[in-house]
């Protein structure tokens, strides 16, 4: 049985106990919590078995270390790997790409501590956390990852330091003020590689997995799940406005069109499987267009979000885009990373036929055998005398005016609607988020015989007052109606603003509830709570603009603005390469410069050693001068009494300097001098040449 002063302790470790602790538990411990600190944002992106997993292992290694107690045989760590790669697999179904790659990484990292014995083992784990740093920017790019990262390097890098500082117990202050200030000598090389590296895809970027990571808006929508986008705070997209912005009412941003119903969804018409149905765009835009620019978030979706409407192509470096008669923008592949583009957009605008056609059938087809107190209310409204003249305009003022005396309600939480959606908005509950009110008004104006289709986009935005950018949330998510008007072809119709005027115009958005963090730091302080968050956002923005989202376009640009007039990556090459040279130099340099800056009389004395040795007098670091004049006493008697009276003077000089030997007019030079005559005086002791 192990004794009380032997016995491991079972409780958390103190200041005062890790002090204690010997170099090599103490090493490990903080290897370890650098560790823990690169894999704490992959923690909500891992299988949850990973995750559990790792943590798991890292206390295991911990409390091993912090007990000094065996490392685990090898036969276990066979097991644990073979475990965690069919783990792997069966979660992923495969071995590569981006999420397994990076599950097995953090498995292979983990599982590595376990048999950290030798130097070697440390370095094989300082490299896979290299690689397990850079996997957190597969997923965010964000200002906040990034600073998170460094941190994580400024540790991996004082840990390698400490690694290579082998004697003696030195303080982890020491390795981590080493490893600062190679990263600030890197720092510029870092610069210079991420302003001149030529930005060429497929080689830049970092890797995503198809259908992965999608978020905002989808391609179909079913009556309640918009609303939990509205939970969502998340920037979607912000806007540059050149010049006035126009009024918030009319910022209408388009994304998918859906119009076909099947009673519980709403999808897209698949104009493809009937071209003759297809309707023209038929776009014709009048007034002042408004100019600004898009800076986007990654969505995993082809669609490029344009406020109404957009005549000409918005560039988007990389992509290719056109627009579909519904006046969606879409792209060639998904976005991916973060794009920015100019667009021109017209708020007054005219779109779809003017005229009556066959493929506007399409847009009142409703699925049989659903709301059935609907289609009787359309039956009713036609059935009204008032009404037996109106226009469609007429018959959408009709409806428009029932939301606003109905009693009708905008709210995020209406409750869970059954099967027929429209009858119990119009009927029962009254009350729903954007899209019931837009989904049930689409849906008695299809039963008037109107054709209809519902829109969905953001709506609106706000202001950041620190960098004056419009900000646009997943909260901004809004679903809208068109109805289409004989002579004036699609109109749009947003039901919404008949039932919260200021969802529209004041801008009076529904908040999700908040944390209670955050809501204690709201009530404690509004206004700080507002100001905090405009100048952060300013400051990813800022992120985003000049780090993200610097493209070659830009790289191309400052080549312009140096003096060259048509640039191309190769001469982003050759400026690379002249800098990196450049660089190369300076480095050089400073090398000679530091150098020559070391104590001289350690230089001294080390060239001494070297040539005692070679003479057959060996030393070590801690021989001091005066004992290598006895060695040279005793080996060659009188004949090195010049070398005994030179190393006895170069060691009065360091640590009994008097005020002769001090003066600058005994310089350690003379001693070079000294030291050269003495190998020619005593050249049978064998100095090198």
């Amino acid at each position: 049985m192990l004794s009380p002063a032997a016995a491991p302790s079972t409780q958390l470790p103190t200041l005062a106990t890790l002090r204690t602790l010997p170099r090599e538990g103490r090493d490990t411990l903080f290897l370890l919590a650098v560790i823990a600190w690169l894999l704490l944002p992959q923690a909500g992106r891992l299988p949850l078995w990973c995750s559990l997993g790792a943590g798991a292992v890292l206390l295991w290694r911990g409390w091993l270390a912090l007990n000094a107690r065996a490392l685990p045989r090898k036969a276990w760590l066979v097991l644990l790997l073979a475990l965690t790669m069919g783990a792997t697999y069966a979660t992923h179904g495969t071995l590569i790409g981006r999420d397994a790659g990076v599950t097995l990484l953090v498995v292979l990292l983990t599982l590595k501590t376990l048999e950290l014995r030798a130097r070697r083992d440390a370095f094989v784990i300082f490299f896979l956390g290299f690689f397990c740093m850079l996997s957190n920017f597969f997923y965010s790019q964000s200002l906040l990852t990034a600073c998170s990262m460094v941190l994580g390097l400024l540790g991996l890098l004082t840990a390698l330091v400490n690694a290579h500082m082998p004697v003696g117990k030195p303080p982890l202050a020491q390795a981590a003020r080493t490893a600062g200030s190679m990263a600030l000598l890197g720092a510029p090389i870092m610069l210079v590689l991420f302003m001149l590296f030529p930005r060429m895809a497929p080689l830049w970027g970092v890797p995503s997995d198809a259908m992965t990571g999608r978020s905002g808006l989808s391609a179909r929508m079913e009556v309640g799940t918009m609303a939990t986008l509205a939970l969502d705070d998340s920037v979607a997209m912000r806007i540059r406005f050149e010049g006035e912005p126009p009024p918030q009412r009319e910022m209408y941003f388009r994304g998918p069109v859906l119009s076909s119903f099947d009673g519980r969804q709403w999808l897209p018409l698949n104009s493809s499987q009937s071209p003759v149905h297809a309707l023209p765009a038929n776009l014709q835009a009048s007034g002042e267009p408004v100019h600004y620019e898009v800076t986007l978030e990654p969505t995993q979706r082809p669609w490029l979000f344009v406020m109404e409407a957009a005549l000409q192509r918005p560039e988007v470096p990389g992509y290719r885009n056109f627009m579909e008669d519904d006046l969606q923008w879409l792209t060639s592949r998904p976005i991916t990373e973060l794009v920015r583009y100019k667009v021109s957009s017209y708020p007054a605008f005219t779109h779809g036929p003017a005229q009556p056609m066959r493929g506007l059938q399409e847009y009142v087809d409703l699925p049989p055998g659903f709301n059935p107190r609907t289609l009787a209310l359309a039956a009713e409204i036609r059935r009204d005398p008032r009404n037996a003249k109106a226009t469609t305009a007429g018959l959408v003022q009709v409806a428009l005016e029932r939301l606003r005396t109905g009693g009708y309600t905008y709210t995020l939480e209406p409750g869970v609607y059954g099967r027929d959606t429209a009858d119990e908005f119009w009927f029962d509950r009254k009350e729903g988020f954007c899209e019931h009110i837009a989904s049930s008004f689409v849906i008695l104006m299809r039963a008037l015989d109107i054709p209809a289709r519902i829109v969905t986009g953001y709506q609106g935005g706000e202001r950041n007052g620190v960098d004056g950018f419009w900000v646009v949330r997943q909260s901004d998510a809004h679903a809208w109606a068109e109805v289409w008007q004989a002579g004036r072809g699609w109109v749009r119709v947003d039901p919404t603003s008949a039932v919260a005027p200021g969802r529209t115009g004041a801008f009076q958005r529904l908040a999700a509830p908040r944390g209670a963090v955050a809501q204690a730091f709201g009530n404690f302080s509004p206004t700080l709570s507002a100001q905090f968050r405009a100048t952060w956002e300013a400051i990813n923005n800022g992120w985003n603009q000049w780090v993200l989202n610097y493209t070659q376009g830009k790289q191309l640009s400052l080549l312009k603005n140096i003096g060259f007039e048509t640039p191309d990556w190769l001469d982003l090459t050759r400026l690379l390469i002249g800098a990196l040279v450049l660089a190369s130099i300076a480095g050089g340099g400073w090398a000679w410069w530091e150098r020559s800056q070391h104590d001289p009389w350690l230089r001294l004395l080390g060239r001494a050693r070297k040539r005692l040795a070679q003479a057959g007098i060996e030393s070590t670091p801690a021989t001091s001068p005066r004992q290598l004049a006895r060695q040279v006493l005793q080996q060659y008697g009188d004949q090195g009494q010049a070398l005994h009276d030179w190393l006895v003077q170069l060691e009065v000089q360091r640590y009994a300097p008097t005020a002769q030997t001090a003066r600058p007019s005994t310089p350690l030079k003379s001693h070079v001098r000294q030291l050269d005559q003495l190998r020619q005086q005593f050249s049978r002791l064998r100095w090198p040449a």
